[in-house]
């Protein structure tokens, strides 16, 4: 080998070996110390200036079980690879999502493969608690949950009237599913920003309860944040609206 290939090489070497240096001192066992707001959707070392409202000391794989991303600011320490890979298995083991299971259509995803629950309490019309007789890793037995990608007028909002035809809708979510076992399916995100568990309801017929709230005009598609079924919501919207069903009616 020439000398100036020689120089080449050994420059390329270092420059790999110092970068998985670099991974190897930044990754951390699962029981590192980092910390987390209640409301945040990341995780920070202790003296982040994101913390100044609040601060909760939890563990690294605590972190990535609640799909929390390091901050960009404080770039705390990540989880290592091996321990990452196990947590990303057992937290989904038994949950049925479907964008992971490529489902093309609400009406095609597959009940029995979906956790089981019971629709313990009704609270308004996108809004339910669940009870799981058997919660998977990262579920709580009770769970309130919010349904993806529908938005019903406001009944029980702190701030604000209840709104237009917002009864109508409360009462059918609460006849179509309180004290009923049903079929949960997720999305890309397992929880929003308060907590709630994000998910698709179906009946024990198979029927999706948030396309049908959307179908029936109880709801708006709530488009702000993707998810899978959007173009089938939103066209579901467009129907109730031609159709002046519910919302729509006036």
């Amino acid at each position: 080998m020439p000398p100036l290939n020689k120089h080449k090489f050994a420059i390329n070497l270092a420059a790999v070996l110092f970068f998985f240096c670099i991974l190897s001192v930044h990754a951390a066992p699962e029981n590192t110390i980092v910390y987390a707001t209640r409301t945040g959707k990341a995780y920070h070392r202790e003296d982040c200036s994101a913390l100044s409202r609040s601060k909760e000391a939890i563990t690294l794989g605590e972190a990535a079980r609640r799909s929390l991303s390091a901050c960009s600011l404080c770039q705390p320490p990540l989880l290592n690879a091996g321990a990452a890979a196990k947590i990303a298995r057992s937290t989904d083991a038994g949950i049925y999502r479907v964008n992971i299971e490529n489902v093309n259509s609400y009406k095609n995803a597959d009940t029995q493969k979906m956790l089981r629950a019971r629709v313990s309490r009704h609270i308004d019309g996108d809004t339910v608690e669940l009870e799981f007789a058997a919660p998977p890793a990262g579920f709580n037995r009770a769970e309130k949950i919010r349904m993806i990608g529908v938005d019903t007028p406001e009944t029980v909002h702190p701030q604000k009237d209840v709104e237009f035809f917002g009864r109508e809708a409360s009462d059918f979510t609460k006849k179509m599913l309180l004290g009923k076992d049903v079929y949960v399916a997720l999305d890309w995100d397992t929880r929003d920003k308060y907590g709630r568990l994000l998910v698709y309801i179906y009946t024990a017929q198979g029927v999706c309860h948030n396309a049908e709230l959307i179908r029936q005009g109880y709801a708006h598609a709530y488009t702000r944040f993707p998810f899978r079924f959007m173009d089938e919501f939103r066209i579901l919207e467009q129907e109730a609206r031609a159709k002046k069903r519910g919302l729509w009616e006036y």
